[in-house]
């Protein structure tokens, strides 16, 4: 988090935001979609935001720019990531003219970590655990006072990706009608904390994590955050070791219900989005709808299901279905 800056977001931030980053980022797809070729029968209308088409391919960019375009003093940025949040940083920093050093696990996969480094920026590759980056990153950050762009933790990150959520909502209005949930995966809860904020007053919120990454669940439990090892298949995307005070704190306030889902049904989602839509989902993007067909959330009759489908890094080479 910036110095200085205030630990909470409000609907006024990411309206500031969506001011800011507007020229650089993509205006993603929403399509409505027959529940029936999900094999779902709850008689009412699903849409699919697919965020990700976003530059990059997740939503990340949008905290990037919203941070870096907010820094005055044009620093040289640093983040961490397991790939998608360093893609995203390195791209905006690249399209803006700024410098950033991104560290990335060992584990990343190959894809992310390629397309770090095609942006030309300063890539460290260490630790065998997130845990182990965020130590070097952290180490980093003490001794040069760069930029921090946090993947989650941060409201300049946190309003950015909040601008996800007003732009789904303006789309399904301009196509008839409001949602009555939305369904989002969770990582460190960034995403989710913005598009809470941003939902106020509409649709419900329904945070989505794997079984074997489950850090909101599991401080929802505790009624604080607490540290957890991801073991997830999609641990590349949402294997944050526990919520910031900040999400943390949004999450509580913002989204209705939290559920997980087995990494079965995320393999399964994402073929079920090859085969119905032809988008390769990474298996972050594809955990908010891996609930809905698992039965982990289970729609009332005739209810509009929103899903937000937010990544895409991925090999649909390695897709079945």
């Amino acid at each position: 988090m910036q110095k200085g800056a205030s630990m909470t977001v409000t609907i006024a931030d990411i309206l500031e935001a969506e001011g800011r980053i507007r020229p650089h980022v993509r205006r993603t797809p929403v399509m409505a979609v027959d529940p029936a070729d999900f094999g779902l029968s709850f008689g009412g209308r699903l849409s699919l935001k697919f965020e990700c088409f976003q530059h990059t391919g997740s939503f990340k960019p949008r905290g990037a720019f919203n941070t870096l375009i907010s820094d005055p003093a044009n620093r040289p940025a640093v983040a961490v990531s397991g790939g998608n949040h360093g893609a995203a940083v390195a791209y905006a920093a690249a399209k803006l003219g700024r410098e950033a050093t991104i560290f990335v696990p060992e584990f990343a996969p190959k894809r992310k970590v390629d397309k770090i480094r095609s942006y030309g920026l300063d890539l460290q590759i260490t630790g065998m655990e997130i845990a182990d980056t965020m130590a070097a990153y952290r180490a980093y950050l003490a001794e040069t006072g760069a930029l921090d762009i946090h993947p989650y933790d941060a409201p300049g990150t946190v309003a950015g990706q909040g601008t996800v959520g007003l732009e789904w909502r303006e789309q399904v209005r301009e196509q008839g009608g409001d949602m009555d949930a939305v369904l989002v995966a969770i990582g460190g809860g960034g995403l989710i904390s913005g598009v809470g904020v941003a939902m106020q007053g509409g649709p419900a919120v329904i945070g989505v994590e794997p079984k074997g990454a489950a850090c909101a669940f599991e401080a929802r439990k505790a009624g604080e955050p607490v540290q957890a090892t991801p073991t997830s298949y999609a641990k590349d995307s949402l294997g944050a070791p526990a919520l910031g005070p900040l999400t943390f704190e949004l999450i509580e306030a913002h989204v209705e219900d939290l559920v997980t889902v087995e990494d079965d049904a995320i393999r399964a989602a994402q073929a079920a989005l090859w085969r119905v839509c032809g988008v390769a989902a990474e298996p972050g993007g594809a955990t908010a709808l891996a609930a809905l067909l698992s039965g982990a959330v289970t729609p009332e009759p005739g209810a509009h299901i929103g899903v937000l489908v937010c990544g895409a890094n991925f090999d649909p080479a390695t897709l079945s279905g």
